[in-house]
């Protein structure tokens, strides 16, 4: 059991992706190992039927015209669909990070993208869904670009699966903040969102700005353009 409220429900769901539910105000995660790093007030073998508790805790998302969900739930009217199965990869709309990059998503031109560090797809579906194309995905996680695969199949996308990132017209990075600063100079990119830190962060890359900024829940996010 791990003590928290709503944004470390949210961030909970981040990390455990497999399961996580409220039960007298804390919340469990269903772990191989107890989670290190985390306020643990009890460990105990899985009881009978948590599957079905766990999937209580999945809800859909409506991010301005997108809507990212489980398939057990229905889409609202007139919402474009992004469904997940929350599962092997990180990444099911819940997280304030993911959050804010489909906000900024909807906000610029559709044209060609690249996503890096994929984790489930939600961000490169989205966008697959609104209009950009081509889409291509990268992540270091094998585990990351099979799930990734099977959710654009299931929500009828196509995305390219590459091994380096390709030239685009926009990147979209919801990463730690060193590894988004790491990566930035090596992108053929003019324009970045960029997320997965928290909102006292902004990334910081030779000829990177922020042209937009966005915050919730204690985390942040960016619209960047280079600027030679």
């Amino acid at each position: 059991m791990i003590v928290g409220g709503e944004p470390e429900l949210a961030l909970l769901l981040h990390i455990f992706p497999e399961g996580v539910e409220e039960l007298d105000g804390a919340f469990a995660v269903y772990a191989d190992e107890p989670p290190i790093g985390f306020d643990v007030v009890e460990v105990e073998d899985v009881r009978e039927g948590w599957e079905d508790g766990w999937r209580a805790f999945h809800h859909g998302v409506t991010i301005g015209r997108l809507w990212v969900g489980p398939p057990w739930e229905d889409v609202p009217d007139g919402a474009i669909p992004v469904v997940v199965d929350p599962g092997r990869a990180f990444g099911t709309g819940a997280h304030p990070t993911t959050r804010l990059c489909l906000e900024l998503l909807q906000e610029v031109e559709p044209s060609s993208l690249v996503d890096v560090g994929c984790g489930s797809g939600v961000l490169s579906i989205a966008a697959a869904k609104l209009g950009f194309a081509p889409v291509a995905v990268l992540d270091l996680d094998e585990v990351a670009l099979e799930v990734t695969a099977e959710n654009a199949v299931a929500n009828g996308v196509e995305v390219e699966l590459v091994t380096a990132p390709p030239a685009a017209e926009l990147a979209v990075m919801n990463i730690a903040l060193d590894v988004v600063e790491a990566i930035l100079p090596t992108l053929e990119v003019p324009r970045a969102i960029t997320s997965g830190y928290l909102d006292r962060d902004t990334p910081t890359a030779v000829g990177w700005v922020s042209v937009e900024r966005r915050v919730l829940d204690g985390w942040g996010a960016d619209l960047l353009e280079f600027r030679p």
